[in-house]
């Protein structure tokens, strides 16, 4: 995650010097951009997602191993009012998290060491819809903070696949609500509007479905597990 929030940084700071933002002189690009109601495009990124345990008993922790995963998609946004904005982001996030058991979860059951693991895909179709509140624009740039709720459908979720953790299925919900908050800069190229962006996104629902055996090492002490994670947005309009 730390890498992620490095280049984040290290974009920002890219195009701030391209833009020449200490000059006092400068040349307004796409003066009329935000004057739009309604305007388009599409986005690219990258996300490091993890989950959050609530657990019934106080025993080691589940431990995450977290990978840098995908996130593609189109952006609508509608003009309200001069700093304020409504965007609908809809795309696709692809991510991956490995889960490690501790071998207390198995004490009096015959384990091998993959019952230790878990590989959890997760590839939703994601639908947020965020506010953004805008700061006056200053030459050719302009900060923002936004904020939403979002839906998604994991595709990869096996909710409905009658095999549970007893034959190597770790199974997760289809349907998930979260809430995000972030901020980013509006970049006014020659020809386009360049957004670097970073957000984090909290599960509301609980994401885990119980094994059959409700003694089950790998599902019996959890209460529930949400996703959270940080999403790098690279936005073109």
């Amino acid at each position: 995650m730390r890498q992620i929030v490095l280049l984040f940084a290290f974009l920002c700071l890219a195009q701030t010097s391209n833009a020449q933002l200490f000059s006092k002189e400068k040349i307004r690009n796409l003066e009329n951009e935000d004057k739009r109601r309604l305007s388009w495009g599409y986005y690219l990124g990258f996300n490091n997602m993890d989950f959050n345990f609530d657990y019934n008993e106080d025993r080691p922790d589940i431990l995450v191993d977290k990978s840098v995963g995908f996130n593609v998609g189109l952006i609508g946004n509608l003009r309200i009012m001069e700093y304020i904005d409504l965007r609908l982001e809809p795309g696709l996030t692809i991510t991956t998290r490995n889960l490690t058991y501790d071998e207390s979860y198995f004490d009096g059951i015959e384990y091998t060491e993959s019952d230790l693991m878990r590989e959890v895909k997760s590839t939703y179709i994601y639908i947020p819809l965020l506010v953004k509140f805008s700061s006056k624009r200053l030459n050719n740039f302009k900060p923002f903070v936004v904020g939403g709720i979002s839906t998604a459908i994991n595709l990869s979720s096996n909710e409905k696949n009658p095999d549970d953790n007893s034959s190597g299925q770790f199974r997760t919900k289809t349907n998930m609500l979260f809430y995000e908050v972030g901020f980013g800069i509006d970049f006014y190229l020659a020809f386009f509007k360049f957004t670097p962006s970073i957000r984090g996104v909290f599960a509301i629902n609980d994401e885990i479905v119980p094994d059959v055996d409700p003694n089950s090492p790998w599902t019996g002490n959890i209460n529930s597990m949400k996703t959270r994670g940080v999403f790098i947005n690279l936005t073109f309009q």
